[in-house]
């Protein structure tokens, strides 16, 4: 029920006692009796006329005397019938017919309607801007029922369309009842003030109704007071509604304490504009016209806690200060109600309880002034300069939302010269253009394109020229000094055939807007005359009104998008926002982590949008790209907090605030496959208990544990129980919320038969909805969604294999938008789809090709009206079903449950396989794609790299000395038995090459080195070396026989501290090389073809490497100091197997190599050996041997930024506590999440780790837990 409707049932209820006072008459469901049958012809009337007997007394419904109808001498869009019901009436209903027995009817029209037959207003239907449906012939009857109904004593049809065979002609009808309504007039000086009789007071609501109309743009409607500053009051603030409030002193710096509530715009307008008020406690809803705003006051402060007074239409000037303008109200009330008491029928009585402060009647005025519309660019209105008048004076009034336009332009005499007044840029420019002379300007005002109406002065007395704009005391004349002249023509507006004619052009288009009061050497202009033909000219005007209206009221800007209009449109800066498209509905951000990493992002910093379009809007989080995708969410807590003895006093819980709200957290949960929160806590002589979301107590009687049951999520409240007890304490560390996966984002479903489908409650997306799904399929047509309507549809479908079209009808006939690919998209890959229509256009995206837009009509219907069930995979009719997989199906940010549904659904499986076709390029250097049941993982075995997606290179830095040797072949299981012949035959036969692919990076300052050799049982080699000058070189001798070939990249020092990335692809005698992507060179072999039981690969040292030439030797003898990375030969990966073991190969280290996180990092010019060389002993834990020459077993897995802050914390540590340094180091292990707040927790906490390590020491049977 429309609210104002709902509040004024509520308020019959209340007077059901009165008889006289009540509001309307009737009710709505009875009001409906046929209103202009009875009126006489004198109450019709029309712009023109036909004949006599096609005159508007002919015009009532079904009459068949006179020539059977109303037909105007000429059918134009200037046309109109009007009919004066006598008095003010309640219209529910129109109806429309043709002229009878002719070919003239009318197919659309707009109604029109006022108060005293000037000034009209367009009555609009839903948010459409265009007319109603008329005729398809010259009897039928069109009825149309007007929601919300309109109160009026004239009403006037204004034909659009007509039979395009015919002329305009009508027959009309009009249904309603009786309206009656008290009124009271106030002239800016004059207000009520009512004393509230307590008997009459609601101590759980009040309820205020009222309606209002004026022409002024400010004013105050009413005003109560309390105590402390407390108020309410309700101004019109440049022609809005304003409920100011205020619940306490106003001295006070609190937020909460005040708050506005705006609603409404151009209210000036001379018309009606309803009014409710309910105020419940700290509740309130507002209500002007349509739009309600509901809000909810913070605190315990009653807003119904105030005194006995209240005022309407000004305050009283005893009233206490407030920091408000205190300008009276200047216009009409009509039906004025408090809490069902009758104000106006109280005041008009004079009732003891009123009084009547100035000059008040109880009639209202109709002032008589009369708009005119420039509807286009096109439109102009020519007046002509009066007889007799010499003197040049030009006044007028505006109001637009365009920020240019042509105003005013004119011609002088004797081809004199020429006017121009323009709006630019919010600004009025005059532009003076005499003959063969430069043009003289001056721009006043500023910031005029804002709906409201603006004055404009224009004058000339002598050569002076003046400017005004608005007559307020800061708005100064702007002169300018050149020839007066007289003109005989003035063109406001525009100019016919788009040109000023006056030498002097502007390249703006011309005015839309309105304008009113226009005066011409001081006699004012009256734009009757003009519609009577009698006065000048015109051209695709609306006279007697102004049909400006607010296209952002209500906003269709979503998610805090700011709407800024002109006079046909509006736009929406979507800025800051998080999200973007016309109304700022699509997120900018991903849902989810696990969609983060199927793009093939890293872990980091991101934000997310849980709810997609949804209302939750984006939270920053952090994603931890591991084989899952796992969400941390951080709070204000998470260092190490000790609790004391609380001596008595009752426990104070500890709140904990996240980066995300408590809405955001609990769709996070909500969506994830498992959550987890990490609580480490010590307690002596004390007992925890948690609170978790709904704050209900959660028992706990381990001191540590995990946190994983979603409805135990997340922590919010850590409270100390039996602290009391003496010498009671107690420590913990709330670790981060941390969610794995999402649910939502391989939710699928496979559709087996073309007559299968899933089906949904209907979609509801009225104003603004968008789909997204993924799909793959080999058919080459099928539907995806399908919904429909009595009319309105929307469906998404795979029309042909390299078409996706998106359809749909909102009421102005069906629309398409289509996109085409290339490439089928029928190749069983997934793809994905994203569909979206709003008030302003529709959208369609598959994959990353180009996004298609369909623009919405101008004026047409907005809302979508569905009303079936929603069909996923088909349709109603069983034909066009989609054969194939669809994945992850969001409408308007709402995911469906797909598998769910198809567990009990004929036709239709749940899950769908095949993964890696579409996501198996994230698997990078050499890394393999392995299938899952939901979603797809990255196997590394055969890669230089790892990490989810293969693409954390693995490092290593070198000391001097150090080197990594990789066995290709366990060769000590077999006997040696001095024939080397026979053993290099042996491998020989398993172990020969034809083609290999080697890579490494390195980054080095030292010359000669050493960066990789190759090594076979027939003395063959690669060897990778940097000469003395730091060139690099490439050595292959693929037969002992013969000498090495050599190929020398000498075009800069590689020995410069900097990250290098060498590549070597061999094909039989061909090799290929590659340095830093930009040096390539292609060479033929002259050694051979074949490489010959391959033995070892050595990174680093080697003190006699058999059989290689002298550079490569003292290159070996030299090894290398620096950092190795992504080092591979065919599928061997020497430095993963050194420092990640667990496969079949056989490594050996020896020295000094340390793990690191990253060559490239720390690189840059002038880097020194220091840099490249960091400590190295015992810098990769379980380094092995250093000279043993033992195989390395183990080694540690924690890349160089948790060393680094480990090695640091264990170095501050041994220079404050040495005694305790070695415990430390284990227990540090502990907080490792939580490291960098416990290094700010100061001495405290560290005094208190410290005693905590001391316990362990003595318990043996304290547990030590890794989180």
């Amino acid at each position: 029920m429309d609210p104002v409707a709902g509040a004024l049932l509520r308020m019959l209820a209340l007077l059901s006692a009165q008889t006289c006072s009540t509001v309307v008459a009737g009710n709505t469901y009875n009001c409906d009796a046929p209103l202009s049958s009875a009126l006489s012809r004198a109450s019709f009337s029309s712009s023109s006329e036909l004949s006599s007997s096609h005159g508007p007394g002919f015009a009532s419904l079904n009459r068949r005397d006179g020539a059977g109808g109303w037909t105007p001498f000429v059918s134009d869009k200037y046309q109109w019938l009007q009919i004066d019901l006598g008095e003010r009436m309640k219209v529910t209903a129109v109806a429309t017919q043709g002229g009878y027995g002719s070919s003239d009817w009318v197919t659309s029209y707009l109604l029109m309607f006022s108060d005293s037959g000037r000034n009209w207003k367009q009555y609009r239907r839903e948010e459409s801007f265009l007319g109603f449906p008329g005729n398809t012939n010259s009897d039928s009857v069109v009825h149309y029922r007007l929601q919300p109904p309109l109160e009026a004593r004239f009403l006037r049809f204004l034909p659009l369309a007509w039979n395009p065979k015919g002329r305009i002609g009508m027959r009309i009808e009009v249904y309603g009842c009786a309206y009656r309504s008290e009124m009271v007039n106030f002239d800016g000086k004059s207000f009520l003030l009512y004393t509230i009789n307590q008997k009459s007071m609601n101590p759980v609501k009040e309820i205020i109704t009222l309606k209002f109309k004026t022409t002024q743009s400010d004013g105050i409607l009413l005003h109560r007071e309390g105590q402390n500053g407390k108020h309410i009051t309700l101004e019109l603030v440049k022609g809005k509604l304003i409920l100011f409030l205020n619940s306490g002193d106003a001295n006070l710096p609190s937020p909460d304490a005040q708050a506005t509530l705006t609603l409404g715009s151009l209210l000036d307008d001379q018309h009606w504009h309803s009014v409710l008020i309910e105020l419940l406690n700290t509740h309130i809803n507002f209500t002007v016209d349509k739009h309600t705003h509901h809000f909810q006051a913070d605190g315990e402060t009653s807003l119904l806690d105030l005194d006995y007074k209240i005022s309407f239409g000004g305050i009283p000037r005893h009233g206490k200060s407030m920091v408000l303008p205190h300008k009276s109200f200047h216009g009409c009330f009509e039906n004025l109600f408090y809490n069902g008491v009758d104000i106006i029928d109280l005041s008009k009585k004079h009732k003891p309880e009123i009084l009547i402060m100035g000059n008040v009647s109880f009639s209202c005025l109709h002032p008589q002034t009369v708009p005119v519309t420039f509807l286009s660019s096109r439109s102009y209105l020519a007046l002509p300069h009066p007889s007799g008048v010499n003197s040049l004076a030009i006044s007028f009034q505006f109001r637009t939302w365009n920020r240019a336009g042509l105003l005013l332009t004119s011609q002088f005499l004797h081809r004199s010269g020429a006017l121009v007044l323009v709006l630019s840029d919010g600004k009025l420019k005059l532009s003076l253009c005499p003959p063969s002379q430069p043009v003289r300007a001056i721009t006043a005002g500023a910031g005029l394109n804002d709906g409201q109406w603006h004055s404009v002065s224009l004058s000339a007395k002598g050569n002076h020229w003046s400017l005004k704009v608005d007559s307020n005391a800061s708005s100064a004349a702007h002169s300018l000094r050149g020839w007066v002249d007289s003109a005989d023509t003035y063109y406001f507006g525009g100019y016919p055939d788009n040109s000023s004619g006056s030498g002097c052009e502007s390249p703006l288009g011309g005015f839309q807007g309105c304008l009113r009061l226009m005066s011409i050497g001081g006699t004012a202009v009256d734009p009757i005359l003009v519609q009577q033909g009698v006065l000048g000219s015109f051209s695709d005007l609306q006279i007697d009104s102004c049909g400006i209206t607010d296209r952002c009221l209500p906003s269709y800007c979503e998610h805090g998008g700011e709407c800024s209009q002109s006079w046909d449109t509006f736009s929406c800066d979507c800025a800051h926002t998080g999200y973007a498209g016309a109304t700022c509905h699509s997120s900018l951000y991903e849902r989810s982590c696990e969609a983060y990493k199927h793009r093939g992002n890293s872990s980091g910093l991101y934000y997310i949008d849980l709810d997609g379009s949804g209302p939750l809007g984006p939270a920053l989080v952090y994603c931890n790209m591991t084989d899952s995708a796992w969400t941390s969410v951080q709070h204000n807590g998470s260092h190490l907090s000790r609790v004391k003895s609380s001596r008595g006093e009752s426990p104070q819980p500890v709140i904990f605030k996240y980066m995300a709200s408590m809405d955001q957290l609990q769709a996070l949960i909500d969506q994830a496959d498992h959550c987890q929160q990490d609580l480490v806590f010590h307690c002596k002589k004390s007992r925890l208990t948690l609170t978790h979301l709904d704050g209900t107590p959660v028992s706990w009687t381990s001191d540590t544990g995990v946190l994983s049951h979603k409805e135990h999520l997340p922590v919010t409240q850590v409270v100390m129980t039996d602290a009391g007890r003496p010498h009671s304490e107690a420590a913990y560390t709330l670790g981060p919320l941390l969610c794995q996966g999402d649910n939502s984002f391989w939710n699928s479903a496979s559709f087996n038969t073309e007559t299968s489908y899933l089906h949904f409650p209907t979609f509801r997306g009225e104003l603004s909805a968008d789909v997204s799904f993924f799909f793959k399929t080999t058919a080459s047509s099928g539907v995806f969604v399908e919904n429909l309507g009595i009319t309105d549809f929307i469906r998404l479908e795979l029309r042909a294999p390299t078409e996706v079209t998106f359809s749909f009808d909102v009421g102005n006939g069906p629309c398409e938008v289509k996109v085409w690919s290339p490439t089928p998209f029928n190749d069983n890959r997934w793809h994905h789809v994203r569909a979206e229509r709003n008030v302003k256009e529709a959208s369609l995206q598959v994959d990353q090709l180009p996004q298609k837009f369909q623009p919405a009509p101008t004026g047409g219907h907005r809302r979508l009206q569905l009303n079936s069930q929603l069909f996923i995979g088909g349709t109603a009719s069983r034909q066009r079903g989609f054969l194939g997989c669809i994945r992850s199906l969001q409408l308007n940010g709402m995911a469906l449950d797909l598998e769910e549904r198809a567990k009990v659904t004929p036709g239709v499986e749940p899950g769908c396989s095949g993964h890696c076709s579409s996501y198996g390029h994230l698997c990078l250097n050499g890394g393999r794609c392995r299938e899952r049941h939901r979603g797809v993982a990255c196997d590394c075995a055969s890669s230089a790299y790892e990490g989810p997606f293969c693409s954390h290179e693995i490092s290593a830095y070198f000391g001097a000395g150090s080197s990594v040797i990789y066995s290709f072949q366990e060769h000590h299981n077999y006997t040696f038995n001095g024939n080397s012949s026979s053993l290099a035959a042996l491998f020989h036969e398993e172990l020969t090459l034809t083609r290999e692919i080697a890579t490494l990076s390195f980054r080095t300052t030292g010359t000669p080195s050493l960066l990789l050799y190759v090594s076979s049982f027939y003395e063959e080699y690669l060897s990778v070396i940097l000469a003395p000058n730091g060139s690099l070189q490439i050595r292959y001798k693929l037969d002992r026989h013969k000498e090495p070939d050599v190929f020398n990249f000498d075009f800069k020092n590689l020995a410069d501290g900097q990250l290098h990335n060498v590549k070597i692809n061999r094909e039989a005698a061909v090799v290929f090389v590659e340095v830093n992507e930009d040096a390539r060179r292609q060479a033929t072999l002259s050694s051979g073809t074949e490489f010959n039981a391959v033995k070892s690969l050595v990174l680093g040292m080697i003190l006699e490497p058999q059989g290689a030439d002298p550079d490569t030797r003292r290159a070996a003898a030299r090894g290398f100091t620096g950092c190795l990375s992504a080092v591979r030969f065919g599928r061997a990966a020497p430095l993963k197997a050194a420092l990640r073991p667990g496969g079949p190969a056989r490594v050996t280290v020896h020295g000094q190599v340390a793990a690191g996180s990253n060559c490239a990092i720390g690189a840059g010019p002038g880097s020194g050996t220091r840099e490249l060389a960091p400590r190295l002993s015992g810098g990769t834990g379980h380094s092995g041997p250093t000279d043993g020459g033992e195989p390395l077993i183990n080694t540690n897995r924690s890349d160089s930024a948790v060393i680094g802050g480990v090695v640091a914390v264990v170095i501050f540590i041994l220079l404050c506590v040495t005694a305790i340094a070695i415990r430390i180091y284990q227990q540090r292990w502990l907080y490792q999440k939580n490291k960098s707040d416990i290094s700010k927790a100061g001495d405290n906490a560290e005094t208190l780790k410290s005693e905590l390590n001391m316990q362990n020491t003595i318990s043996e049977s304290q547990k030590e837990y890794f989180f």
